[in-house]
């Protein structure tokens, strides 16, 4: 059984100006550890698709199933990290802020305090875990979200464009850490962005959604061995493969 079936799923906004469509048909299923990346342009419904994958939204049709049970809404099955720095409390220190699902569940604190060290520990973090927030830089403060989203021990990792915020050289570090992790974990992950680079560096398959309204127009499975080689001809190749989806919708839309 797949670890993540996703079913015909469907959703449409109801606005001022009248209904517009999110995603539509959406089709897919995930075996466990996998890391698929949703690529596509603005206007595809890859948040809208993260979303429902979360519980924040509920399809207009179809159904999305995790271990087999259907999601009905948010639950600590799923590991959430937004591209916003602000996801993280600015009154907890890293090891609080990556502490706090443990201490929703009831944990003790000496137990939840070890578990979320060591989370800080696998984003090389550990000798900041009494800094605030604020006295973090970007790329640090994504680290602590990851570390939060892991200690809980989720099924699932769902991953909103985490890293779009950040320069591209802290950008290119954060890609190999989270690729480090996932090879630690063997997570379940789910990773929306629309850079076809960080698909290709991070994924075992890639979703290509169009927009109006949201589909998945193809799936390609990379094939390249890890750690991966950007500057490789095969890596180039793969990005070349993902733009090629892409921009064969944008030239038949136009």
């Amino acid at each position: 059984m797949p670890q993540i079936e996703v079913r015909d799923v469907t959703l449409v906004y109801d606005t001022p100006s009248g209904q517009v469509p999110g995603v539509r048909g959406v089709d897919f299923a995930m075996e466990a550890s996998e890391f698929l990346c949703i690529v596509g342009p603005s206007g595809c419904g890859k948040t809208t698709l993260l979303n429902i994958l979360a519980g924040f939204l509920a399809p207009g049709s179809g159904e999305i199933r995790i271990g087999g049970k259907a999601v009905a809404g948010r639950g600590l099955d799923r590991g959430i990290v937004f591209q916003d720095f602000a996801q993280l409390f600015p009154w907890r220190t890293a090891l609080g802020n990556v502490a706090f699902g443990l201490e929703m569940k009831g944990v003790p604190r000496p137990e939840r305090e070890a578990i979320a060290m060591e989370q800080l520990r696998l984003v090389k973090l550990e000798k900041f875990a009494h800094s605030y927030p604020h006295h973090l830089s970007g790329g640090m403060q994504q680290r602590v979200a990851i570390a939060r989203a892991l200690a809980y021990n989720p099924a699932v990792l769902l991953m909103d464009e985490p890293f779009a915020a950040l320069d591209a050289l802290t950008r290119d570090e954060m890609q190999r850490l989270l690729a480090e992790v996932w090879r630690a974990t063997r997570k379940t992950v789910i990773y929306v962005t629309h850079n076809v680079a960080e698909a290709a560096y991070l994924a075992d398959r890639v979703v290509v959604m169009t927009p109006h309204p949201g589909t998945v127009k193809a799936q390609v499975r990379i094939r390249l061995a890890r750690p991966r080689d950007p500057l490789s001809v095969e890596f180039l190749e793969v990005q070349k493969e993902l733009l090629r989806h892409l921009t064969d919708h944008a030239a038949s839309a136009a």
